[in-house]
């Protein structure tokens, strides 16, 4: 399929613009590869046709569905299944000791693409009923992709999805076959509120969690945008709150909202209490 260099940087460009994110020169290869069934789907001749229709700006839906293309949205249910663990026997645990007056949690899934780790957060505190009875447990799932907060919002999945990482038990408890797919019941659905939202966007409402989720958002931020993303972070997260970050992303060299705790390996604590906690440690 054609494409010239000069379409290929008009569509990364357009990328970064809308969404913050970079496409490394190592991975110009996926506009060809994401956007190709979009050309075939709109009758396109070539992807420089492409290019030439988005910069007219007539369609502006054609541009969602660009964007939409090239945002990666790799995600499965219990990704890391190692880190829930953590956060499940950790993270949670000392919130829930924090919390205990109030009995309310509020956690938000940043770049939650097709809603399946939000999902998996919303099935290992329900199935975990007597340690949170009597609890309040908000998620908030979010996705600069509208095509994937539709898709997490309907919450139908693929045989080849539902059995990626989700044990055989939940699926059966908490999801119903139709066919070649499987649907979240609405018990599941209700448990988590999915919106379109920039992570570069002030927090969605209620502006302050005790849980953050960011996982494989800011890997493809260039350094300046990471930094603005941590400050939006850490303008999000309550002074004791625990940010999970992926497992190629760290906060060293690249913020000092954010501190990494020996207890809490792999998750982070906003700085402040971080400090405070090692000062009394000493």
């Amino acid at each position: 399929m054609s494409q010239s260099a000069g379409s290929l940087r008009i569509l990364a460009g357009l990328l970064e613009a809308r969404t913050g994110q970079q496409l490394a020169t190592s991975r110009v290869w996926r506009i060809e590869t994401s956007l190709r069934p979009l050309v075939r789907e709109r009758g396109f001749a070539s992807i420089d046709q492409l290019a030439s229709e988005v910069l007219t700006g007539r369609q502006p839906d054609l541009v969602d569905r660009v964007i939409d293309a090239l945002l990666n949205n790799e995600t499965f249910f219990f990704r890391d299944h190692g880190v829930f663990q953590l956060v499940d026997s950790q993270a949670l645990e000392m919130l829930r000791a924090a919390r205990q007056a109030k009995q309310r949690l509020r956690i938000w899934c940043a770049g939650c693409s097709t809603g399946q780790e939000a999902y998996s957060l919303a099935m290992m505190i329900a199935d975990d009923a007597a340690r949170w009875a009597g609890w309040t447990v908000d998620i908030v799932a979010t996705d600069i992709s509208g095509g994937a907060i539709a898709r997490a919002q309907a919450g139908i999945y693929s045989q080849f999805e539902i059995q990626r990482g989700l044990p055989i038990r939940m699926m059966v408890n908490w999801f119903d076959q139709d066919g070649e797919t499987w649907a979240a019941k609405r018990d599941l659905k209700r448990k988590v509120q999915f919106r379109r939202h920039n992570v570069l966007d002030h927090p969605p409402v209620p502006g302050r969690f005790d849980l953050i989720l960011c996982r494989n958002v800011l890997l493809y931020f260039p350094a300046p945008v990471r930094t603005r993303a941590f400050d939006r972070l850490h303008s999000a997260i309550e002074p004791d709150g625990v940010l999970m970050l992926g497992a190629g992303e760290t906060v060293l060299g690249q913020t000092d909202k954010f501190i990494s705790e020996r207890e809490l390996r792999g998750l982070y604590r906003p700085g402040g209490v971080a400090r405070a906690r090692a000062g009394k440690a000493a």
